[in-house]
């Protein structure tokens, strides 16, 4: 009985496991590494991230939108994320809609923020965004 309640005890949860991705961007970005922080996407060429700026299709051009717009840690910033939902709707796609901010000196653009909605799919390699619209 002592195993089978250990081995219930070490299964994720899928809300765990998309908090678990979320947390890894946030140290990835945290620490400078865009490369790092884009290991949350689904390296595809339908990966799409939506912004006021227009619709990014393909993992390669949302890393180099990335890297574009934030080429220093400076303009980075320090990530967070609040406000976190969310919502299955089966067991292989969920959507996540949250809040975003980063701190950064004036110097490189002072503080932004704003909401975000993700939709993550369930793959061979865990919980990846497939679909980012931020605000």
């Amino acid at each position: 009985m002592l195993f089978s309640s250990l081995t219930v005890s070490a299964q994720h949860t899928p809300d765990q496991d998309i908090f678990a991705v979320l947390d890894a961007q946030v140290r990835a970005w945290n620490q400078g590494d865009i490369a790092a922080f884009m290991s949350g996407y689904l390296n595809s060429d339908s990966t799409r991230f939506v912004s006021a700026k227009g619709v990014t299709e393909g993992y390669q051009k949302v890393l180099e939108r990335y890297l574009v717009a934030y080429p220093t840690k400076e303009k980075m910033g320090e990530l967070s994320f609040s406000d976190l939902n969310i919502k299955h709707l089966s067991s292989e796609i969920a959507i996540v809609i949250g809040r975003w901010n980063l701190k950064r000196p004036e110097a490189d653009g002072g503080n932004i923020g704003g909401y975000f909605t993700l939709i993550f799919q369930r793959t061979a390699t865990g919980w990846k965004i497939i679909h980012d619209h931020t605000s």
